[in-house]
């Protein structure tokens, strides 16, 4: 009991001089229960200075655990991720056969893509989905390149030319097949607040044949084979 007698003491003396409670239990070296540290001091009046600067050490040491909390949660985000990465490698190159990436393909086209009479129309805001799209068209398909279409929708705030310049290194589309790209009205003195956004790409290929064997490829994975 007196060595209790003596920190509450010396927490009291410490307390009324404006410290805060991590302060007082770090000079005292002790890790003194919070509660206790409450009933102590309950009878001290402080100064609105001392006040303040115990509000404000408070907050800062508030920012300090949250920054940390973040770095935790980052750095297992991370671990999880790579976990992911690594679980999945077994599935590099398994597309090998036209008929399984032509599966792949429909998927992609008849959940993302649009009906446009006479063409395979695809749009994505995703570099890779896009990417993976026309590898998978490419590679199924004997296609000509000259068909190719690209349009770039974006925000009122956004760089059209460095835009096209980015997603003409995505798709591999010449310059001179870029349509006149797209600016949603809507967002007109509204900041983009993602600063990787680099908008939609939308991809179009003019061949009724395509898109008409995707969806018929589609039909009979649901249904099954027409007898």
């Amino acid at each position: 009991m007196k060595k209790w007698d003596k920190i509450r003491k010396q927490a009291i003396v410490l307390r009324m001089q404006g410290k805060t409670y991590p302060e007082i239990q770090d000079i005292l070296g002790i890790k003194i229960p919070k509660g206790n540290l409450f009933y102590w001091f309950q009878n001290i009046k402080l100064t609105s200075k001392q006040a303040e600067n115990i509000k404000q050490q408070n907050l800062h040491s508030l920012e300090k655990s949250r920054q940390k909390a973040l770095a935790v949660i980052k750095e297992k985000r991370e671990k999880y991720l790579v976990s992911i990465n690594d679980r999945v490698q077994n599935f590099s190159g398994s597309i090998l056969d036209k008929k399984t990436a032509k599966v792949a393909l429909t998927v992609l086209y008849i959940t993302e893509g649009s009906r446009i009479a006479g063409s395979v129309c695809f749009g994505n805001s995703d570099l890779y989905i896009i990417s993976l799209f026309l590898h998978l068209l490419r590679f199924c398909y004997n296609i000509d390149e000259r068909k190719l279409r690209c349009t770039v929708q974006c925000r009122a705030d956004q760089d059209i030319k460095s835009l096209e310049k980015f997603w003409r290194g995505i798709t591999g589309i010449a310059k001179g097949q870029f349509c006149k790209p797209q600016v949603d009205p809507r967002t007109v003195g509204k900041p983009t607040k993602k600063p990787n956004y680099k908008g939609v790409c939308r991809v179009q290929y003019f061949s009724a044949d395509i898109s008409l064997e995707l969806r018929a490829i589609a039909k009979v994975m649901h249904n099954g084979p027409v007898v």
